[in-house]
């Protein structure tokens, strides 16, 4: 449920990409199917397991779904998902599938036995992979090298704190909500109230 939940929001922030750079109907499910699957194809091909898309299509046809509405509603109410709104919709949302994604990508590599240094950073790559895919296909610089946002940071930090609470024994959905939380809370704070890393010395600013 959670990982199509997050392959959902994933998806949707890569049809406002598609919306934003006017693709036909068939880039829009190209860019959302994409990036709602990309973290977890490298995930599970780092694994050597079967892909979970290719085993059971059902994420394939949810990211198709909301490509095809998406498109729609670009068709019918132009601008909507191409201004200031898309946009902010467009960081919130992918904040959100960060978060999921870096629980997920945790906990399936746990799941596979793999360390708790290799589980975390499977989650940080599942949570960034199908963003940076979704950014470099439109043309556009992937968030992860926006200035100096937390974005990496916050996904290995929600990765971190899931592996964390599954060490303590707590219930699932306490792991899930605990990660999430710490992975969207940082994002969330560096996108509200600009919090970063010191820019090395130097640099200009941006």
């Amino acid at each position: 449920m959670f990982e199509a939940a997050g392959v959902a929001i994933f998806a949707l922030t890569g049809a406002i990409v598609a919306a934003r750079k006017g693709m036909d109907p068939f880039g829009f499910i190209l860019l959302a199917t994409i990036t709602g699957v990309g973290g977890g194809t490298l995930r599970d091909l780092l694994l050597d397991r079967p892909v979970f898309w290719v085993q059971a299509p059902t994420d394939v046809i949810i990211c198709t779904a909301i490509a095809l509405n998406s498109w729609a509603l670009a068709y019918l109410r132009p601008g909507l998902l191409e201004g200031w709104s898309g946009r902010k919709l467009l960081l919130w949302a992918d904040a959100a599938g960060l978060s999921l994604f870096a629980v997920i990508g945790t906990l399936r590599g746990l799941d596979a036995g793999v360390p708790v240094h290799s589980a975390v950073a499977l989650g940080a790559m599942t949570a960034t992979f199908g963003g940076i895919l979704r950014d470099v296909l439109a043309g556009d610089r992937p968030m992860v090298l926006w200035s100096r946002d937390f974005y990496v940071t916050a996904a290995a930090a929600g990765a971190a704190m899931t592996a964390l609470l599954v060490g303590l024994g707590l219930p699932g959905l306490v792991v899930v909500l605990g990660g999430s939380a710490a992975a969207f809370g940082l994002r969330a704070g560096s996108l509200l109230f600009g919090w970063s890393f010191p820019k090395l010395p130097g640099q200009p600013p941006q």
